[in-house]
């Protein structure tokens, strides 16, 4: 992806914030367990989220006790979630790119990034990272995967609807099984550089990583799962009669062949890598 089309697209998401809110799943509540039990995610924590959006994994972190301090490009975005985080007094929401924020003199216990640090520039995420951490402290960055699972024949089905809509789509798209996921090595030390996967910068301040993983499948009716949709990149990036056409395309299909609800398997991975 170029630069130009990573700052096209993750503008993308502050179209609808309200819907964003609603729509996206939080994250498994195992994970926060997670980052309590190998990153100190608890009480007096203090945490630097990043792309924190309307506040998924910000509240969670927030009713642990954590202190956080949430950067987010998307102003709209950035409204709900001050409104969610109302209650806790040590959460505060930055508006700003990550890659030009200024990072405060006192260095963070914790940085995460919950399915953002993909947008953020490759050639500055992981060394600011460091820089905002204290030695010792930790790197968490969460991935979601849509997998295979769920309703298979109606993802499989869909594709027909992509087609037709998304130039993009590539033929013969199918859903991964969970276990064929490869873990997410791009950020660490030592990658593989004979195949071409030069770490990035920054990655050598790093130990390698550590994984948690979890799947989960939440079912959908027809009308919410329209609307899950309407927060991706990929539908809002379409031209308006192309995303509408998508979605009655999808919402006709699940109503005249899945009874008007379908189920989605997911994988989230954590990943953590602590700070030398």
């Amino acid at each position: 992806m170029t630069d130009t089309e990573r700052e096209r697209l993750r503008a993308t998401f502050a179209q609808d914030a309200e819907r964003y809110d609603r729509a996206r799943p939080g994250y498994p509540p195992r994970m926060f367990d997670d980052l309590a039990d190998l990153a100190g995610a608890g009480p007096g924590c203090r945490v630097l989220e990043i792309g924190a959006g309307t506040g998924k994994a910000t509240v969670p972190l927030a009713e642990r006790g954590c202190r956080i301090v949430a950067v987010e490009l998307g102003a709209e975005l950035a409204a709900v979630a001050r409104a969610d985080l109302a209650p806790y007094p040590d959460v505060t929401v930055d508006v700003a790119p990550f890659e030009e924020w200024p990072l405060p003199p006192e260095p963070f216990d914790l940085v995460l990034a919950a399915t953002s640090f993909h947008w953020i520039d490759p050639a500055v995420r992981i060394t600011k990272s460091a820089d905002a951490l204290r030695p010792g402290g930790t790197l968490a960055t969460v991935s979601t995967h849509h997998v295979a699972g769920g309703t298979e024949d109606f993802f499989a089905e869909a594709q027909d609807c992509y087609l037709r809509f998304d130039p993009t789509t590539p033929p013969g798209l199918r859903l991964t099984p969970a276990a064929d996921i490869p873990y997410d090595s791009q950020e660490a030390p030592n990658r593989n550089v004979e195949q071409g996967n030069a770490a990035l910068p920054g990655a050598d301040r790093f130990e390698p990583p550590v994984f948690r993983r979890y799947e989960r499948e939440l079912t959908y009716r027809t009308a919410d799962y329209l609307d899950l949709l309407g927060t991706y990149s990929g539908t809002l990036a379409l031209a308006p009669a192309a995303r509408a056409g998508l979605l009655d395309c999808i919402g006709t299909l699940i109503d005249s062949r899945y009874g008007g609800r379908i189920t989605k398997r997911y994988l989230t991975e954590l990943r953590l890598a602590v700070r030398r």
